[in-house]
């Protein structure tokens, strides 16, 4: 049976080196990303015309997509026995997409660079996390997961202020400021091409069977699906962080700084990721799922609340300690109750259940939003919250973490 905790005695491993490269692969491309998506809706909705609920489906397909690539990547990559052609190619679709943002001239270009970028994001999610669980002694995976999470929000920290800065040089011309996302994507790509190894002994290739089967379906336990049902919730009760960006425009934030509520929760996520990952480690990680929830209830609250700059601040560093708390700690429970040989497989079901309820929330978010105004949208994600503390304190299975 898996273990709740391990003692703060216990003399720990060395964090390995690919975990540390993975991290800088990830820190690049949320640089990249994080710069376009700070500025994408203001983009749709002030140069292009879009309407919030528009923006959202935008959003909820974009990110479905991404989630939903991941049980392809993830089980094919233990098909395979490989993990870094995926990733390769995943960090490199996202690269691929990055020109035709400033080039769109409707939103339907916006919707297929979208695509095409969290397509990336999905070949190269779960491959790159199983790899993380390949190289990584049980004992530290909260750690690793963690760091991994905290650099890549070091990147969700540097976009959006590179964004400030360079919508300020350019006075708020989005489309120049937008191209600079291309050089941070091509030295992730390169970065992995040149530093990043497969381990060593790695799982068979099993390409004389089917990716997926029922046989395969069976060797998951209930403690597995327990974690992805609760994903599924904790997805529908965060939608997509465009939302706060026009919370912040909506609220009066100048244009070239409406960027700095992602600066904002994403410094709060990077802060928090790591030493709660590693907390994760020692003390029962149900209890710190409740906290994560808790947290994620007074940020929308805060952020339906707000009428000005402060308590709208306040919303998104509560939203970024909502993350900081919840998603290395889910990918380590992910790791932890994979079936042996399948760990690709298991982020890739995890994140198939979790795409389907980031469509559904972001589209909801937006529908919300149009309808009653943005403190409709937040109080309904603070309500999905509270049905997910529920269901956490009655799930049995997730009781034993």
């Amino acid at each position: 049976m898996p273990q709740s905790s391990t003692p703060f005695s216990t003399v720990r491993p060395a964090m390995p080196r690919g975990v540390w490269v993975l991290g800088v692969v990830s820190l690049l491309m949320d640089v990249s990303s994080e710069l376009a998506h700070s500025l994408l809706p203001l983009f749709l909705a002030g140069t292009l015309g879009v309407p919030v609920l528009a923006i959202g489906l935008i959003e909820g397909v974009a990110e479905a997509t991404a989630l939903i690539c991941k049980v392809f990547s993830g089980t094919l990559s233990d098909w395979l026995g490989k993990r870094k052609p995926l990733v390769l190619l995943g960090y490199g679709l996202a690269a691929f997409s990055k020109p035709l943002f400033p080039l769109a001239g409707s939103a339907a270009t916006v919707l297929l660079a979208r695509f095409v970028d969290r397509v990336g994001k999905g070949v190269r999610g779960a491959p790159r996390d199983a790899l993380i669980a390949d190289i990584t002694p049980p004992d530290i995976r909260g750690a690793a997961f963690g760091l991994r999470q905290s650099m890549d929000t070091v990147g969700a920290v540097l976009g959006p202020l590179l964004a400030i800065g360079l919508m300020l040089v350019y006075r708020d011309d989005i489309r120049s400021a937008l191209w600079w996302s291309l050089p941070p994507a091509l030295l992730a790509v390169a970065a992995i091409w040149l530093w990043v190894r497969e381990p060593t002994g790695h799982g068979e290739k099993r390409a004389s069977g089917p990716l997926f089967d029922r046989t395969t379906l069976s060797r998951f336990s209930v403690g597995f699906w327990g974690v992805a049902g609760l994903g599924a919730v904790f997805t529908l009760a965060r939608f997509s962080e465009a939302f706060l960006v026009l919370r912040g425009a909506q609220l009066g934030l100048p244009l070239a700084w409406a960027p700095l509520v992602m600066v904002a929760m994403s410094i709060s996520y990077a802060l928090s990721a790591y030493p709660l990952g590693w907390l994760s480690d020692h003390v029962s990680r149900a209890r710190l799922l409740q906290l994560s929830l808790l947290l994620l209830i007074a940020a929308d609250l805060a952020l339906g609340a707000a009428a000005g700059p402060a308590m709208l601040l306040a919303g998104a560093l509560l939203w970024g300690l909502h993350l900081g708390c919840s998603q290395g700690l889910l990918s380590a429970l992910v790791a932890q109750t994979a079936p042996p040989g399948l760990a690709g497989s298991a982020f890739g079901l995890f994140n198939l259940i979790c795409g389907a309820a980031t469509l559904l929330a972001s589209a909801l978010a937006g529908a919300l939003w149009q309808a009653w105004g943005a403190a409709a949208a937040f109080h309904g994600g603070a309500a999905f919250a509270a049905a997910a503390l529920l269901l956490g304190l009655v799930l049995r299975p997730l009781r034993q973490f």
